[in-house]
C-alpha cells in the first residue's frame, strides 16, 4: 500500500517551507511520496517548491494548478498521486511523527473504510481554539448516514484513491478559493451517500499553525463557515442520496442556532445554488 501525500499553497513563498520540512522529518513508510500543487501563486511560491524537492531524499511532484481554489488544487494533487491512500494537509499544518505510519495501519486495519479524518491540534498555544478536531477516541462512520461538519476536516483527511475516483473529486465551487469553505465535508458526505463507510480516528496528528488571534479573526472565520456550510447543504440537497438525513438536521439546527448564523447559511445555500446553474 502506498501513501501519496498532498499539499496545496498559494502565496505562502514563507510559511509553506516549515510544513514541508515536518514531512521531511517524519518516518516514512518504504513507499511514499509528496505532491505539492502550486496553485496560481503570484509570489515565490514555486521557487521554494523546486528548491525545497530538488534536495529531498524521497519521491516529489511539484504540481501547477491555473485556477484558483482549494477544491481544484486537491483535484490536481491526487490525480498526480500514484498511492492508493491519498492523505491531505494543508500548507499551514505540521505533521505528527507518527502521522504516515498510523494512517496506513488504519486503512490496511479497515478494509471497508472509504475515508478517514484525524485529530488537528493546535501548533501555537496562543491562537483562538478554532480550525480544531481535539476528540481522543475512534468514531465509526457507516455508510448512508449524514456526517456532520467539523468532525472530519480538510486539514487532515484520507482516502483510497478508488474512493476519490469514484466521486469524480472534489466540487470546483467549494473551498478555500471560492466564497463556500466545505469541500471537506462536501465530499465525505458524497461518499458516504455513495455506500463508503469512514471512519474518525484520535490516531493521525496534524499541528495546525493558522495564527487567528483576536475576535475579529474569529468572527471572520465562523461567518465563512456558515455561508460553507450552507453550501454544502445546498449541495446535498441536489446530488446526494442524504438530502432527507440533511434537510431533517438543517431544520433542527436552525431551531437552536442564531438568526445571523441561519441568515448566513441561507445566504451560502442560495449563493451556491447561483453559482451552480451558472456554471
Amino acid at each position: 500500500m502506498q501513501l501519496s501525500l498532498v499539499i496545496c499553497t498559494r502565496n505562502r513563498a514563507a510559511q509553506v517551507r516549515p510544513c514541508l520540512e515536518a514531512v521531511s522529518a517524519m518516518p516514512k513508510p518504504s513507499r511514499f511520496e509528496l505532491i505539492v500543487v502550486n496553485n496560481a501563486s503570484t509570489d515565490g511560491t514555486d521557487s521554494v517548491l523546486r528548491d525545497f524537492a530538488s534536495s529531498a531524499a524521497y519521491p516529489i511532484t511539484v504540481a501547477y494548478e491555473p485556477s484558483p481554489g482549494l477544491a481544484n488544487a486537491r483535484n490536481c494533487g491526487w490525480r498526480h498521486a500514484k498511492g492508493d491512500i491519498i492523505g491531505f494537509t494543508d500548507d499551514d499544518c505540521y505533521l505528527d511523527a507518527n502521522y504516515a505510519l498510523a494512517t496506513l495501519s488504519l486503512f490496511d486495519e479497515n478494509e471497508a473504510i472509504g475515508f478517514l479524518g484525524g485529530r488537528i491540534l493546535l501548533h501555537d498555544p496562543t491562537d483562538l481554539p478554532m480550525t480544531i478536531q481535539e476528540t481522543k477516541h475512534e468514531i465509526v462512520l457507516p455508510p448512508g448516514k449524514l456526517i456532520p461538519a467539523g468532525l472530519i476536516q480538510g486539514a487532515n483527511f484520507a482516502f483510497r484513491r478508488r474512493a476519490l475516483e469514484a466521486a469524480g473529486g472534489f466540487d470546483p465551487l467549494l473551498g478555500a478559493g471560492t466564497p463556500f469553505p466545505a469541500e471537506d465535508v462536501d465530499m465525505v458526505n458524497r461518499l458516504s451517500g455513495m455506500g463508503w463507510a469512514g471512519l474518525y480516528s484520535p490516531a493521525p496528528i496534524v499541528y495546525h499553525h493558522h495564527g487567528r488571534k483576536t475576535k475579529a479573526d474569529a468572527d471572520k472565520l465562523r461567518a465563512g463557515y456558515d455561508l460553507g456550510r450552507g453550501a454544502f447543504y445546498m449541495a446535498a440537497l441536489l446530488a446526494t442520496p442524504l438530502r432527507v438525513q440533511t434537510l431533517r438536521f438543517w431544520a433542527k439546527q436552525i431551531r437552536y442556532q442564531s438568526r445571523h448564523r441561519t441568515a448566513r447559511e441561507i445566504r451560502g445555500a442560495l449563493g451556491y445554488l447561483w453559482h451552480r446553474t451558472r456554471f
